[in-house]
């Protein structure tokens, strides 16, 4: 009985001395806070072990959960610097298991807390761009489920994901920016958003939030884009500028025109401090084809065209910096996972691992080779973690 009982005791201080002695990543710190939804005798592996694993691994090129588990297995002395892991390593079925169980809310919660911790707030007039994307790999047609549409947040200048929400199947992104607002700290930023986002409550909430705005309008709006497109033929701009830029075997022209004297429109007041109309002619040329386009905008700002046609240019990185990196970097429409919430959460997880890439300032190293190196190199991953 003695032995047992000494047994017990040296088992149980070893594993807390670990612990003291472990490494702490801010990821660690954050991700302890989330709720586990397990019940205590299904509780083997800690469950901020398991997240952080999971990010870890997707940052070194893992994409399923076996990889998971076997980037775990095939770099568990350098994992126990980092992390607990009481019992090894887990099972990709008790990975999978705890990804489809954990809550995406309180994940997004605290997702949102820790790139907050990133950010440099004191960037004046930064844009940050909402947008949707579906992730195709989770459509399940067996059981008759859509593929989910997720909105996410893109801030331009710290080139960050700022948070993401979840479109619900019976709505649209009507209902899920607003949502995602109100879980964002957008003081003092400029806020983008493509023709769907373009109501009336949507520009009021980010008013309230103390941030402005640029929306995109279309047929969404037909009355206001139709009395907008009058009055930009028949008056002249307060203000103009056009761009030109050439790159990848095109030329791309983009005159802004911009007026501030709308008292004329007469919606006006119903959108909330709505200050200036915007005009863009884009025309592109692609060797002997060249095609033209006319964009609006409404805007709670009050600046000249050359302001209004660089923010409206950035709002279209969250194309390239954000949906097309999650689509070549880390494959996200080819992902399969489909139970419960597991699609959801694990958006959340790449995009964890797209913005400890980006903090990373290598940059003569492209994303998808600095996932390389993290997996080959132990000292570029703890550089990545800031450890």
């Amino acid at each position: 009985m003695f032995i047992v009982v000494f047994w017990i005791y040296c088992w149980t201080f070893e594993s807390n001395n670990n612990f003291n002695l472990m490494t702490q990543t801010s990821l660690y710190d954050y991700f302890v806070r989330l709720p586990d939804p397990r019940i205590n005798r299904n509780k083997k592996h800690n469950l901020a072990d398991i997240v952080v694993l999971s990010i870890l691994a997707v940052l070194c090129g893992a994409e399923s959960w076996d990889s998971i588990e076997e980037f775990g297995k095939a770099r568990i002395d350098f994992l126990k610097k980092i992390l607990y892991l009481p019992n090894g390593i887990p099972s990709h079925d008790t990975i999978n298991r705890v990804f489809s169980m954990l809550k995406p809310d309180k994940f997004e919660v605290v997702f949102i807390s820790w790139v907050n911790s990133l950010r440099t707030k004191s960037i004046g007039n930064e844009v940050i761009a909402i947008d949707g994307k579906t992730i195709r790999g989770s459509k399940d047609s067996f059981h008759k489920k859509s593929a989910i549409h997720i909105v996410s947040a893109w801030a331009n200048s710290n080139q960050l994901v700022l948070g993401q929400r979840k479109v619900d199947g019976k709505s649209n992104e009507i209902t899920a920016i607003p949502e995602l607002l109100e879980m964002l700290d957008i003081k003092g930023s400029i806020v983008t958003i493509d023709a769907m986002g373009t109501q009336k409550n949507i520009a009021k909430a980010i008013i309230d939030n103390q941030a402005n705005y640029i929306l995109a309008l279309k047929g969404n709006q037909t009355y206001l884009k139709e009395d907008v497109e009058s009055m930009c033929k028949r008056m002249e701009p307060d203000s103009e500028n056009e761009v030109v830029e050439k790159g990848h075997g095109r030329i791309e022209t983009r005159n802004c025109k911009v007026f501030n004297k709308i008292d004329l429109l007469e919606d006006q007041e119903k959108w909330c401090e709505l200050k200036s109309v915007i005009q863009i002619c884009a025309q592109r040329e692609i060797k002997d084809k060249i095609t033209t386009e006319t964009r609006l905008y409404i805007s709670s700002l009050n600046h000249d065209a050359s302001a209004f046609n660089q923010y409206i240019r950035q709002h279209w990185s969250v194309e390239n910096n954000l949906h097309w990196t999650l689509d070549m970097t880390f494959r996200e429409d080819e992902q399969r996972k489909r139970d419960k919430h597991s699609a959801q959460n694990f958006a959340i997880v790449r995009k964890i691992a797209l913005n400890l890439l980006k903090q990373e300032d290598s940059k003569k190293l492209s994303l998808k080779t600095k996932r390389l190196k993290a997996g080959w190199n132990n000292i570029f991953l703890l550089k990545i973690l800031k450890i």
